[in-house]
């Protein structure tokens, strides 16, 4: 096979893997609402261990650092929640800036729920496409800078709506500062999550 022939089965060797990849994201984003598991009392901070356990090869190669608080017991499908924690942590893992990456979780109670926040010090998410990354397919950035789907922060809006609660991008004087100096995530959940999924 000559230099051509060869270059040819290269692109139609990658974009099987993509297509396998988005068929894989597609799969996941569809079962969320209909093959989770029944709500159970979990600490979140289990969750996260969970999480960064599965992501451990990325974060040891790119240095990745934490501050995790105190976080509430709550009725939660803990694979979801998992896999909610895993797709946070991998972007501020792959999102990042040329100094290591540094994530901090914490929680704070407001009434009937908890709000529990994901800061990183990445490359950020601009004010005006704040709604749009939670869009499905909804990239921000080439396949050439960033790899990935798009799918992974729809995911994470599906997870915690089925928990009963929102996620929204958060701007304060660090992620507003027009540096983009990293995103901060607010998630909140109720105390008591939809009662026809606990057991």
């Amino acid at each position: 096979m000559d230099d051509t022939g060869r270059k040819y089965l290269s692109l139609v060797v990658d974009g099987g893997k993509r297509m396998q990849q988005l068929i894989n994201d597609l799969l996941e984003y569809s079962k969320v609402g209909r093959r989770g598991t029944a709500f159970k009392l979990q600490r979140l901070s289990v969750a996260v261990e969970e999480a960064r356990s599965l992501l451990q090869f990325a974060i040891v190669e790119s240095g990745t650092t934490f501050e995790v608080g105190d976080l509430p017991e709550l009725a939660v499908d803990l694979g979801q929640m998992v896999r909610f924690f895993q797709n946070l942590i991998g972007n501020a893992v792959k999102y990042r800036k040329d100094q290591p990456p540094h994530v901090r979780i914490w929680s704070e109670r407001a009434g009937n729920c908890w709000d529990i926040y994901v800061r990183d010090n990445g490359i950020g998410i601009a004010r005006e496409f704040a709604e749009q990354v939670f869009v499905i397919f909804k990239r921000l950035h080439t396949r050439e800078e960033y790899s990935g789907t798009g799918i992974g922060l729809a995911v994470c809006r599906r997870i915690v709506e089925r928990h009963g609660g929102k996620i929204q991008l958060v701007y304060d004087e660090m992620t507003d500062s027009g540096l983009q100096c990293g995103s901060l995530f607010r998630i909140t959940l109720p105390v008591q999550p939809p009662e026809s999924d606990v057991v």
